[in-house]
């Protein structure tokens, strides 16, 4: 399944915290070139319900809206099934599989059989996240993540925008087990990446998420229009 019918784009983050800011993030940015899909999250989805956030959207414009549960595959292999059943609406949903190849290959089935756009994610952008860095995830089990997704047949994966030292990496490791990737980057602008570096770290097919860089301007459409740019398309 092909999420987003551009090679590249600019997918708004939709991480404000009421509908009719929401509604404005849309409407600014749903016709300009280059915009290829809106990301919603936990403030918006526990305060309004998903049905709710979808509906605002789809009043301005029909472009894919992906679910980001942050971070969702990360309990039992069971709850795969009521996880893809309660997000119905979205056209795709992100899972950062925390918890174990089991859990990831049932959510990942159990997202396939409710025809979801699955998006793997295996490293996050802050710091401190990796255990070389303190944390709890060693790059090896991050891999491990990126694997077992592109076992299952996996195209569509999140990557650190903030680290295209990593995208390289972890592109070189999808391609060399069969897998034409399209990735997805947070971790841009107000989190250190570059937009021009993360594209070309990723080759083809890449997606910029940005947040706070755009709802956030004084000019929501003019700064949309400006990100897009950077995409070199």
């Amino acid at each position: 399944m092909q999420i987003i019918k551009l090679n590249k784009s600019i997918i708004p983050s939709c991480d404000v915290s009421d509908l009719e800011k929401l509604k404005n993030l849309v409407k600014e940015t749903c016709s300009v070139e280059g915009i290829g899909a809106y990301k919603i999250g936990l403030e918006l989805s526990l305060r309004y319900g998903i049905s709710a956030v979808v509906d605002a959207i789809r009043k301005y414009t029909n472009l894919p809206i992906i679910y980001d549960h942050q971070k969702a595959a990360t309990d039992i292999p069971e709850l795969g099934e009521k996880f893809a059943k309660a997000v119905k609406g979205v056209n795709a949903v992100i899972l950062f599989p925390f918890t174990g190849p089991e859990t990831e290959k049932a959510w990942i089935q159990a997202c396939k059989k409710e025809k979801l756009g699955i998006i793997v994610g295996g490293e996050m952008t802050h710091k401190g996240f990796l255990e070389s860095e303190g944390g709890f995830i060693s790059e090896k089990e991050a891999l491990k993540i990126y694997e077992t997704a592109a076992n299952e047949k996996v195209n569509d994966y999140v990557v650190p925008g903030n680290k295209p030292d990593k995208i390289k990496l972890y592109r070189a490791f999808l391609e060399a087990r069969g897998i034409k990737p399209v990735f997805y980057s947070p971790g841009l602008i107000t989190q250190g990446g570059n937009i021009e570096e993360g594209a070309k770290a990723a080759g083809d097919k890449w997606h910029a998420i940005i947040g706070r860089a755009l709802y956030n301007a004084k000019d929501i459409n003019k700064a949309a229009k400006e990100l897009v740019k950077n995409l070199n398309l």
